[in-house]
């Protein structure tokens, strides 16, 4: 059966490509969430300082960025399944490395596992993408934000997966915070098998080959045209399946609509990881136990997640640019509740971080839906690797600095300059919603 034969029902091809990447969420999400829960912890105890603690999570961040460039690559050139099996395969490799990391107590090579390891995120954030690339115009933010939620069972279930960790480290004789990555192994392993199989036949190669129809019947138009002289002027072009950065580049810069898109992205991301990433380290401070820390980062990540097919159809029905609006709204509120929090536990704190997820979630379906209805298909690989690169960057730096903050002025104060950049996101999107009518 060819690509086009199996596409003829493209409503149900759909539904199957929406199913397998749910699956490969929900699993995706345990592996990534199992070692973000412990990761600034590790850090902190492999370095032996807490200035270094974020240092990790930013090192996964900046790998999931970084990684995001050959996998765009492979999805331009062989399909989303080749390329999201890369990001699994290269976070396996990844988790790995962290344990061996801790068992040998070296810092060095815990942060290159961490970097590899965020080819995870790197492959779950690709995930809402091909939900995309066959959907209708008029439900693309409901599906890619289906496909965004699913990472909320797996996402949730891994935090809270610390205590169980540390019985498993315990019983295969590693480092107790290393047991947490244990199951992150089992969790990118199961995913990749559910990619290479079951994402068949590939979404974007299949809306490749209905566009490429469709080019041809217009090409076959222009030159009958030509030859009655119904037609004048230069035929219509052939997609172009460039997935390189440069070519995002040029395609973001020429496009007002995908470059706002890609902004709301980033600097939601950044708010998100700054503070998220030392939210552990504000509760030990407040001598809150490691079992309670992963409880209030699970309620984090339920945040980013479970609320996002509300999201989703909220985008469709009154556009991306006041849900952009909305989330920065959201981040800067969540930043400033942080901000007023006590070390350790607090319900305040669990409302900052429920939110800081919820703002986020506002801002990646958003944005993700804007920019994918900005570019032609032949343009998104390059642009969506570019919008994720520029996240996974802004989120790095976000962690870096984070750190640096903490250790110098405190959490408040970190939490302060977030709940600013949310300010931001808010005059970006107003900006959209003035300059551009389409969602």
């Amino acid at each position: 059966m060819t690509i086009l034969e199996s596409a003829v029902d493209r409503p149900a091809l759909q539904r199957r490509v929406i199913r397998t990447l749910v699956a490969t969420q929900i699993l995706g999400g345990v592996g990534m969430a199992s070692g973000i829960a412990v990761g600034a912890l590790l850090a902190e105890e492999l370095s032996g300082t807490e200035a270094l603690a974020g240092v990790g999570t930013t090192s996964q961040v900046l790998g999931s960025a970084l990684i995001t460039i050959p996998v765009a690559r492979a999805i331009a050139a062989r399909g989303r399944r080749v390329g999201q099996s890369l990001g699994l395969a290269v976070a396996f490799v990844g988790a790995a490395l962290v344990i061996t990391a801790a068992v040998a107590g070296s810092f060095p090579l815990f942060l290159v596992g961490m970097f590899l390891f965020g080819g995870g995120t790197t492959a779950n954030n690709q995930a809402r993408y091909a939900a995309a690339d066959l959907a209708a115009p008029t439900h693309r933010g409901r599906d890619l934000s289906i496909v965004v939620w699913a990472t909320t069972i797996g996402s949730v279930a891994g935090p809270n997966l610390v205590g169980p960790g540390v019985s498993v480290a315990r019983l295969v004789g590693i480092p107790d915070l290393a047991g947490s990555f244990v199951f992150s192994l089992c969790g990118f392993l199961l995913a990749w098998v559910v990619v290479s199989r079951l994402l068949r036949p590939d979404p974007l190669l299949t809306a490749r080959a209905l566009e490429a129809t469709e080019h041809e019947e217009r090409a076959q138009r222009h030159t009958e045209g030509l030859a009655d002289g119904t037609t004048t002027g230069p035929a219509p072009t052939a997609p172009n399946h460039d997935g390189s950065m440069g070519r995002g580049l040029a395609v973001i810069r020429a496009n007002a609509r995908a470059l706002r898109a890609v902004l709301v992205m980033g600097l939601g991301h950044l708010v998100m990881v700054s503070v998220m990433v030392m939210t552990p380290i504000h509760m030990k401070h407040g001598h809150a136990e490691l079992e309670v820390i992963g409880f209030v980062i699970s309620i984090h990540i339920l945040g980013m997640y479970v609320l996002s097919p509300v999201v989703g159809t909220a985008v469709d029905r009154w556009g991306g640019q006041l849900v952009a609006m909305v989330g920065g709204a959201v981040l800067t509120l969540a930043a400033v509740l942080a901000a007023l929090s006590d070390a350790g536990w607090s319900a305040l704190l669990l409302a900052a971080l429920f939110l800081l997820g919820v703002g986020w979630s506002c801002t990646l379906v958003s944005g993700s839906t804007l920019l994918t209805g900005a570019v032609e298909t032949d343009e998104r690989p390059a642009t969506q690797g570019l919008a994720d690169v520029f996240m996974g960057l802004a989120g790095a730096g976000g962690g870096a600095v984070a750190g640096v903050v903490v250790g110098g002025l405190g959490y408040s104060w970190l939490a302060a300059g977030s709940a600013v950049v949310g300010l931001v996101i808010i005059a970006i999107a107003a900006t959209v919603t003035r300059s551009a009518g389409s969602r």
